[in-house]
């Protein structure tokens, strides 16, 4: 039977099933990315309690479970750290093309990206963020001013995310141009463009929407902390058994305008 959900509905568990599946670290049901490229974790449509027990041991005691564009609650003995309402945003019309001063980013430039990152706050950018796809920056005087990339993949689609500019350099549209190069680069993969913005963030979403995206839906980023050890045990225990499960976890690695959840 033909599965009616869309891809982007669970985008980081459509990435970590399909492309990025060589990076998924897996327990039963529950998939995350490594903690060092990404910090989404990914539940079924449908989570239980054994699959919040998972999402636990593969956190560890204390750490931080981060669910993508879903609007699944978390359990109310999880300490919530965050609660972002978001929309997000597919190319319908942008005017895509390569930009003349873009230039590729890659590894040795990841101290510099993290730099931006560290001073315009684009949203999640971590030490292998960058091995998820194309990144493209502009320089000025050889300094990386602007940059954008792509993170999760669904099958069929790239999101667009890590958009930042210099605070020194905004106003010169070169969130703009980026944004048009890297949906360039993933119409070419043969893919469609997405991302996501703060809802609160009027002035990123009339960007995008000037650009030619627009509105699939709203949705929401979610953080909380996993509980103590005593109680993440507990409710491992009290979880009921599921046929097969994984416990294995395997993983490898051969994120403007406040786009701040994107």
């Amino acid at each position: 039977m033909t599965d009616p959900r869309h891809p982007l509905d669970n985008p980081a568990r459509s990435a970590l099933t399909g492309p990025h599946a060589h990076l998924a670290e897996r327990r039963g049901r529950v998939l995350r990315y490594p903690a060092d490229v990404c910090p989404f974790v990914a539940l079924p449509d449908d989570p239980d309690a054994a699959d919040w027990a998972d999402a636990a041991a593969l956190a560890g005691a204390g750490g931080a479970v981060v669910l993508a564009a879903v609007d699944t609650p978390t359990p109310p003995d999880w300490p919530e750290t965050f609660a972002a309402p978001c929309v997000q945003l597919v190319d319908e019309r942008v005017a895509a093309g390569p930009d003349p001063e873009a230039v590729l980013l890659g590894p040795v430039d990841v101290p510099e990206m993290l730099d931006l990152v560290e001073r315009t706050r684009p949203g999640p950018f971590l030490p292998r963020t960058a091995g998820l796809g194309t990144y493209l920056g502009i320089r000025r005087g050889g300094v990386l001013v602007a940059m954008a990339g792509e993170r999760m993949r669904p099958p069929g689609w790239t999101e667009i995310s890590a958009v930042c500019t210099d605070p020194a350099y905004r106003g010169q549209g070169l969130a703009a141009r980026l944004i048009r190069a890297v949906t360039a680069v993933v119409r070419e993969r043969g893919d469609q463009a997405f991302l996501h913005a703060a809802s609160e963030n009027t002035g990123a979403i009339r960007l995008y929407e000037a650009l030619g995206f627009g509105l699939r839906r709203t949705t929401m980023f979610r953080g909380a902390q996993v509980p103590d050890a005593e109680t993440v045990s507990w409710a491992r225990d009290a979880a009921p058994a599921r046929p097969g499960r994984d416990t294995d976890a395997a993983s490898g690695l051969p994120e403007g305008p406040r786009e701040r959840v994107g």
